[in-house]
């Protein structure tokens, strides 16, 4: 069912074209007032026509409201400013629009009429490290990214390209063969093989034969040795073993995990794919894609500007001159990958900002390839610490992402026990873990993903403000009116809706498929999280103003509905950002 914003787009756009003639599907725009009080929608459309007919735009305003004087959806729009046109939706309409999406489990949103296959790229670990604070965003705000495509109907694959090729392996086993300590691994894998790999690499800065023995080593390994291969076989399979945990905690799951070693065979390939149709070219031994010239070269990926204004090459090396493959290489047998196997249309990478360069680059290619897929780059910054650096741990280390979800459920454990001391041990725990995870979650999910954020855990386990912990509370709260009443909402044929805080509440609730549609579009879950946030503040004025259980009659049964719908988006949209509801607190 319709959104009130596309019931108006609709309309502005049929009287845009009774009036003058006009299609408007490429604007002029309807959009919400920027305040409330003057309407809730309005359109500049009076404004662009007097532009192109050297016209008054009050006057076409004026127009504009006289043909739409009597309509069932708003009330007489009215004239503002320069010539905007303000709409206020009708109580009635309101309420009968509120009725239906209460009746449907999607709450009115409707799915994707032409669903697109979408892979979404995110959390990608590197085996034998341990996840860290870095990869948190990185692997939420890729899962409410899948759980929000999946809801608006797209058909999501989720892909964890796991770091698990490459230099790294080969200073990983020789550091296990000179220290094994099979107790220490089978106990703690990651943590262990985290620690030889630190310990061998810094040895090597200062010794080369360490550094010669480490390469010899990855070399063996790419060439079968089975020993290595085994070592190798038998890290991955205790990281994943471990990555699943923290995954399992944090409610995350994947489609695919599929390691850049999986694109090994396709490598030799894609490198004469490039080749054979002049986008790549050899340079000092080595392979690379240069500029083909057809961008102005400020914006051209593959130029940088020098000190001074000067312009230099910064080519795309796909192949090293000693024959070896990186990052870029396997990247772009990865696309060929996505696009021959699981048909994708749009493949959506969530990583931090300083890989911005290697997609614009990476995107580059692919377009110049003619694989034909919509490339999109979700980056963001970074978690500061109170200094507003990068959050580390009071030695200075990297916070390992497991010690913050123990932290936060600790944290929220001890507040939960101030609040409620009568809670039994497991119910407490459980709790804890719900609503320490859920904050962490939303702390991070609700900023602007391209800016660096201010780590605060007063701040984020809060219960007021704009956190998981009030957004829960609100849900409880709701419930708790269900648990007095001893049943659900009533089945009712209609609602009414009177008091200004109902119609305001009502409003809002019919926004939830324009804000998670906001949300996808612009692969921004913070804009679910505002919406979120002021319907529970609505949800509070109308609970203060609008007495529930002692009302009487249709006041009664319609109160009673628009608790319970607000409860149900509320669970919906948090559920969407991965945070998940108690019915008690």
């Amino acid at each position: 069912m319709k959104t009130p914003r596309q019931e108006v787009e609709a309309i502005v756009a049929a009287t845009a074209q009774t009036l003058y003639g006009a299609d408007v599907s490429a604007g002029p725009y309807v959009r919400p007032c920027p305040d409330t009080r003057h309407g809730d929608f309005q359109t500049n459309l009076a404004m662009v026509q007097a532009k192109k007919a050297g016209k008054n735009p009050r006057e076409l305003a004026q127009q504009i409201v006289d043909a739409l004087a009597e309509h069932s959806v708003f009330e007489k729009p009215e004239i503002a400013g320069p010539g905007f046109v303000n709409f206020r939706l009708k109580a009635g309409y309101c309420a009968a629009q509120t009725h239906a999406r209460s009746q449907d489990v999607r709450l009115g949103v409707e799915p994707a009429v032409q669903p697109l296959k979408v892979v979404i790229d995110y959390s990608g670990p590197n085996i034998a490290k341990e996840l860290h604070v870095g990869h948190l965003r990185s692997t939420i705000l890729g899962d409410s990214l899948a759980r929000l495509f999946r809801f608006l109907g797209h058909n999501v694959i989720s892909d964890n390209h796991l770091g698990d090729w490459g230099t790294q392996f080969g200073i990983v086993i020789l550091g296990y063969k000179r220290d094994t300590n099979k107790e220490r691994f089978e106990q703690d894998p990651i943590g262990y093989l985290e620690e030889v790999y630190v310990r061998t690499q810094n040895a090597s800065k200062t010794d080369d034969t360490i550094r010669e023995a480490a390469r010899a080593e990855l070399v063996k390994l790419q060439a079968g040795d089975p020993e290595n291969v085994a070592l190798w076989k038998s890290f991955i399979d205790h990281s994943l073993q471990s990555l699943d945990r923290t995954y399992s905690r944090l409610d995350v799951k994947f489609d695919y995990t599929l390691g850049e070693s999986f694109y090994n065979d396709r490598l030799p390939g894609v490198v004469k794919a490039l080749l054979d149709a002049g986008i790549a070219r050899e340079t000092e031994g080595a392979i690379a894609v240069f500029s083909d010239g057809t961008l102005p070269q400020k914006d051209d990926p593959f130029i940088v500007t020098e000190k001074g204004g000067a312009f230099r090459d910064n080519p795309f090396l796909i192949r090293k001159s000693d024959g070896g493959f990186n990052y870029a290489t396997t990247d772009l047998a990865t696309l060929q990958y996505r696009k021959e196997h699981f048909h994708a249309d749009k493949v959506i990478y969530v990583t931090d900002s300083r890989q911005q360069m290697h997609f614009a680059q990476l995107f580059a290619t692919e377009k110049r390839w003619n694989l034909g897929l919509n490339l999109q780059h979700v980056w963001f910054g970074a978690i500061l610490g109170a200094d507003k650096k990068p959050l580390k741990t009071r030695d200075g280390g990297t916070v390992k992402l497991r010690a913050l979800l123990d932290e936060a459920q600790e944290r929220a454990e001890k507040i939960i026990t101030e609040k409620r001391p009568d809670l039994e041990a497991d119910k407490r725990n459980d709790l804890a873990q719900v609503v320490g995870i859920g904050a962490l979650k939303y702390a991070d999910l609700a900023q602007n993903r391209n800016l660096d954020y201010v780590f605060n855990w007063d701040k984020l386990l809060a219960f007021d403000g704009n956190t998981a912990p009030y957004l829960i509370n609100a849900y409880v709260r709701i419930r708790a009116i269900f648990r007095k009443l001893g049943s659900e909402a009533p089945q009712v044929e209609r609602l009414v809706l009177a008091e200004e805080a109902e119609i305001a509440l009502a409003k809002k609730l019919l926004d939830f498929g324009d804000s998670l549609t906001l949300a996808a579009d612009e692969y921004r879950p913070h804009y679910l999280c505002v919406y979120l946030f002021e319907l529970a503040g609505l949800f509070h004025k109308f609970y203060e103003h609008c007495p529930v259980l002692i009302s009487e009659g249709e006041t009664k049964t319609s109160r009673l509905v628009l608790c319970a719908l607000t409860a149900q988006t509320l669970k919906t949209g948090l559920a969407l950002l991965g945070i998940k509801t108690v019915e008690q607190m």
